[in-house]
C-alpha cells in the first residue's frame, strides 16, 4: 500500500517517494534571422516612419485620384494666362511656368519616380544576385572572368553612361523603360559583388559541406543552401538602392535624357522650374521636396533593415 498525500509525490510504505513520469515540456523553435530581424524593426521608430512615408508614396502613385481631384488629362492641361500664381483655392502648390496645376503634377509625378526606381531595383537584384551567387559557388575561371567584366562597368561613370545611353535611344519609343534599362545595365554591378562575397563566404560553411557529401548537385546547393544564406546583404543594399535610383532618374529627367517630356515626373518638374526659380521659386521647391522626402524616407527604411540583419551592429 502507497500513501498518497493531496498535491504531493506518492509515498511508499518504507518511505520513499515513487518516481513521477516527468511532465513534457514544449521545446522552442529557435529564432531565424528574419523573425530576430522583424522583432527589431518593430520596435525601430525610424523604420516605422519611413514605412508611413513609402506607403502614403505608394498609394499616391497607385491612387492618384484619392489625393487630387485632378486627373492625369487635367493635370498635362496648362492655362499660359495663369503661370507662374501663388496657391489659391483649388490650386493649394500654386501653378507653374506653363500655368499647370503644380499640385496635381506633384501627385500624378509620384508614379514614375516610383515604378522607375522598383523596376530597377528588381532588375538590379536579379541581374547582380545570379550572376554573383553562381561566380561564388564555382570560382576559378568563371568567378575570374564575372569579376573582370564587373570591374569594366565599375569603371564607368554613373550618369555619364546613363547620359550616353539616354541619348542614343532617345526617341526609339521605349519612354521610362529606357530609363530603366540605362540604370540597370550600370546598376549590377554593385549587388554582383555583395551576393558574390556572402556566397564564398557561406560556400565554406559545415551545412553546405554536408550537403555536397550526401550528393546535393550544384543547383540544389545553389538555390536551396547558399542563396537563402546571402539574400540579407542583397536586400539591404536593394532597400538602400531605391532611394538612389529615384534620384538618378530625376538627374536624367532633369538633364532631359530621362522620362520624355510627354510623361509627368518630379526631375522633369524640377529642369522646367530651374529657368524661373528667382521669378517663381514654389514650382521648384514643392518637387524637390517630395523628391528629397522620398529618397530619404528608403535610405532609413534601408538603414533601418542594414542594424536588424547585421548581427554585429545590434
Amino acid at each position: 500500500m502507497s500513501d498518497v498525500r493531496p498535491g504531493g509525490p506518492v509515498i511508499t510504505p518504507e518511505g520513499s517517494p515513487v518516481p513521477q513520469p516527468l511532465k513534457k515540456t514544449k521545446e522552442a523553435k529557435p529564432a531565424s534571422l528574419w523573425t530576430d530581424a522583424w522583432h527589431d524593426l518593430r520596435r525601430k521608430p525610424i523604420f516605422i516612419i519611413s514605412c508611413i512615408i513609402i506607403a502614403v508614396l505608394v498609394l499616391m502613385a497607385l491612387w492618384p485620384s484619392l489625393f487630387s481631384s485632378v486627373d492625369a488629362y487635367d493635370a498635362r492641361t496648362c492655362e499660359l494666362g495663369t503661370a507662374r500664381q501663388g496657391p489659391g483655392p483649388g490650386h493649394p502648390f500654386g501653378r507653374d511656368n506653363l500655368g499647370c496645376d503644380l499640385y496635381a503634377r506633384t501627385i500624378y509625378g509620384a508614379k514614375n519616380s516610383l515604378v522607375i526606381s522598383i523596376c530597377t531595383t528588381v532588375a538590379t537584384a536579379l541581374i547582380g544576385g545570379l550572376l554573383g551567387l553562381i561566380a561564388g559557388y564555382f570560382g576559378g575561371a568563371t568567378d575570374a572572368v564575372a569579376s573582370r567584366v564587373t570591374e569594366i562597368f565599375f569603371a564607368i561613370p554613373s550618369i555619364l553612361g546613363a547620359l550616353l545611353i539616354g541619348s542614343t535611344f532617345r526617341g526609339s519609343g521605349m519612354g521610362i523603360w529606357l530609363v530603366v534599362i540605362a540604370l540597370t545595365v550600370l546598376g549590377w554591378p554593385m549587388t554582383f559583388r555583395i551576393m558574390r562575397a556572402a556566397v564564398i563566404t557561406a560556400k565554406s560553411q559545415d551545412f553546405v559541406v554536408a550537403a555536397r557529401a550526401l550528393g546535393a548537385g550544384p543547383m540544389r546547393i545553389m538555390f536551396r543552401h547558399l542563396l537563402p544564406n546571402a539574400l540579407a546583404p542583397v536586400i539591404v543594399i536593394a532597400t538602400i538602392n531605391l532611394g538612389g535610383f529615384i534620384a538618378a532618374e530625376a538627374a536624367l529627367s532633369y538633364l532631359g535624357v530621362g522620362v520624355p517630356p510627354d510623361q509627368i515626373s518630379w526631375g522633369l518638374m524640377i529642369s522646367d522650374a530651374q529657368r524661373r526659380f528667382l521669378d517663381a521659386p514654389l514650382p521648384l521647391i514643392f518637387p524637390a521636396m517630395f523628391l528629397s522626402i522620398t529618397v530619404l524616407a528608403f535610405i532609413m527604411l534601408g538603414d533601418a533593415v542594414r542594424d536588424a540583419l547585421d548581427p554585429k551592429l545590434r
